[in-house]
């Protein structure tokens, strides 16, 4: 039977596709309070790559038309994974529901490149500009010990398959731009990956205190540019 658990079931996804992962640094996973996983993203084997390395289901926040594609939602679901709300209400929908998950304990993972690598997938040691939605969500969840985990996933072999139609997937999501376009949405298959994780950063009750006004913009700002930077190095640092 086809296990419930996202853990098991990312476990199992990645022994049937016999991929080899070299994982470094797993002493920095923090073993108390609340986790916020982010990583780069190319490829739909991410979540289940680092569930199976950080060692406990992770609560993946993904794209609204993920859990509208027929398949592809049932996989997700499997995985834990959270589809975001629709356009209007997709930051709403993914702060409720982030917040929620943090709260009762879960981890949580966000890929803060959003849509544009797994469409148009960039170089496996390059990393795309992050949008701040995570660093919002860190400072205003209300989670006494809460950190931020950047992880780095730097791929060394890999096959691209073609995997759906994106006009299909614009009747979907019309609102997506990237979907109107011909081609064929890409899927990476990694065969040979290693993934580094970072050094936690832990939200202190004073950032909280600062997260207002004009403060509050510097401060995210701060805290992505440092996560992005993060993951930069260790990408420079897996990849050669």
């Amino acid at each position: 039977m086809f296990p419930d658990n996202p853990l098991k079931v990312s476990q199992l996804f990645l022994s049937l596709l016999g991929t080899r992962i070299h994982t470094h640094y797993c002493d920095r996973v923090p073993q108390d309070g609340g986790i916020l996983v982010i990583s780069n993203h190319r490829s739909f084997m991410d979540a289940p790559l680092l569930m199976t390395v950080v060692q406990r289901p992770i609560r993946f926040a993904c794209h609204h038309y993920m859990g509208e594609v027929p398949i592809m939602r049932e996989v997700v679901a499997k995985l834990g994974c959270f589809p975001l709300g629709s356009t209007n209400r997709r930051q709403q929908s993914f702060f409720q529901k982030a917040e929620q998950l943090l709260q009762s304990q879960q981890t949580v993972g966000v890929f803060p490149e959003g849509t544009q690598p797994m469409v148009q997938p960039a170089m496996p040691e390059e990393v795309g500009d992050f949008q701040r939605g995570f660093a919002h969500l860190a400072l205003r969840a209300p989670i006494a010990n809460l950190a931020i985990l950047p992880v780095a996933i730097a791929s060394h072999q890999e096959s691209t398959n073609a995997a759906v139609p994106l006009r299909l997937l614009s009747l979907v999501d019309p609102s997506e731009p990237l979907f109107d376009q011909p081609g064929w949405h890409p899927m990476i298959v990694y065969q040979h990956v290693s993934v580094l994780i970072g050094r936690p950063y832990w939200i202190k009750g004073s950032q909280r205190s600062d997260y207002k006004g004009k403060q509050a913009r510097s401060l995210v700002a701060e805290i992505t540019n440092e996560c992005h930077a993060e993951i930069d190095q260790l990408l420079s640092q897996g990849c050669y």
